[in-house]
């Protein structure tokens, strides 16, 4: 069957525009920023972006325990329960105990976290439900539980001792904690994904499910794998939340789920699962922390701010299913020269 030249045109654009995605992105975030700048002079003052990169930290992290469950075609939306589940449970932890190492009150909340994705991920791998139902029903589990363990009260910064609270503050070979282990997890999750059997399999398993499982790779253990590395991230998450914000309240994080998926969705990761780079949603949760700092800075309204960002999102979905189709488009081509 001949190809004609036009539709291989149309594909061959929209295979560079996969290609050099992350490089576009980053050039928006440039012209972003600079358009910013020209409507309030602080805002890429070294003060303000050392905030923004801080406050950006949480939310890539997350980011990229949200990238591994949507590569899997899989939804997380219970994250921000864990978070809030977690930080609650270190914070009463820590106000009890207050000479407690911050060390082990971050151990703490990582391990819940991690029984939390290990019981979801149970529910999706072996029980077989749907990711959104199972991640749904565990999310009002987990706001309830904050709810039992606190007795609906909350934890305040007065009743957090300085060693606490100085996780947020404090510094790692001169860098900011926050920004300290976003950098590590990243590079350890870059190292995972590119340069191991698992990590390979976890695409492998979004692209074509029927077909890795044929190929001999176990699927249920795969999912339980990547639902398990969300909890457990949102549990370390909810830690220094806590520790940033000085607070621990029963509607820690509510919503927060939406924030992360926006971050994984702006930096080219697939809803279809299969597809997701860790340069992409390191700049997809940059681009959304600096929507975040800036529209406020130029007085957007509230209402506005929420309009801006989720016709962002919508053309960053629509982008991802243009390119997408143009590789399939450009695969089947192939098949058929």
């Amino acid at each position: 069957m001949a190809v004609t030249e036009k539709a291989f045109n149309k594909t061959l654009l929209s295979v560079r525009i996969a290609k050099f995605r992350e490089l576009g992105l980053l050039g928006f975030i440039m012209i972003l920023a600079v358009l910013v700048q020209t409507r309030n002079a602080s805002f890429l003052t070294a003060e303000n972006i050392n905030d923004l990169v801080i406050n950006t930290a949480i939310l890539s992290i997350l980011a990229v325990g949200m990238m591994l469950v949507i590569v899997t075609r899989g939804i997380d939306l219970s994250i921000g329960a864990t978070l809030a589940l977690s930080g609650m449970l270190s914070a009463m932890t820590v106000g009890a105990n207050p000479g407690l190492s911050p060390l082990w009150v971050i151990l703490l909340g990582t391990l819940v976290g991690m029984v939390c994705g290990l019981v979801l991920g149970l529910l999706v791998a072996k029980a077989q439900i749907l990711p959104i139902i199972a991640s749904l029903g565990m999310m009002n589990v987990f706001r309830g539980l904050t709810f039992m363990v606190s007795g609906g009260k909350w934890v305040s910064a007065y009743q957090m001792p300085d060693s606490f609270k100085g996780i947020a503050t404090g510094s790692i070979l001169g860098i900011n904690t926050l920004i300290f282990i976003a950098i590590l997890i990243y590079l350890i999750s870059f190292y995972f994904i590119n340069h191991t059997r698992t990590g390979r399999q976890i695409y492998a398993v979004g692209s074509n499910p029927d077909s890795a499982r044929i190929s001999g790779i176990n699927t249920s253990r795969i999912l339980l794998l990547v639902y398990t590395i969300m909890g457990t991230l949102a549990g370390l998450a909810g830690v220094l939340w806590v520790s940033r914000f000085a607070s621990a309240q029963n509607d820690t994080g509510m919503g927060y789920e939406m924030n992360v998926i926006a971050a994984c969705v702006l930096g080219g990761v697939s809803i279809a699962g299969g597809s997701g780079k860790i340069s992409g949603i390191i700049l997809g949760s940059l681009l959304l922390g600096i929507l975040n700092n800036a529209l406020p800075l130029i007085n957007v309204s509230p209402f506005w701010q929420q309009a801006i960002q989720g016709l962002i999102i919508l053309i960053a979905v629509l982008t991802n299913v243009l390119v997408k189709r143009g590789v399939d488009r450009n695969n089947l081509l192939r098949r058929k020269i």
